[in-house]
């Protein structure tokens, strides 16, 4: 183990705190909360594909990225008037 997969298992635990944001919150807030999780899930993917030294692995992240930044456009868009 390195400092890339020591630093990505220890962002894990960042996702508690949003998973109860996204379960107890308003709408609003669990959409961002959301688009957090998805920043996070990018990162560790990041994280992981650096560690374990895969360059082959580093098209997961950016493909991640943009995907949920395109969901979290269109989520808001069909969901905006109940927001």
């Amino acid at each position: 183990m390195n400092a890339f997969t020591i630093a990505a298992t220890a962002m894990l635990a960042g996702f508690v705190p949003l998973l109860l944001v996204c379960v107890r919150a308003e709408a609003v807030d669990a959409l961002i909360a959301l688009e957090l999780a998805a920043a996070l899930t990018t990162t560790i993917l990041l994280c992981l594909a650096e560690g374990l030294g895969s360059s082959a692995m580093f098209g997961v992240p950016v493909v991640c990225a943009t995907v949920t930044w395109v969901g979290g456009l269109v989520f808001a868009r069909f969901m905006g008037r109940h927001l």
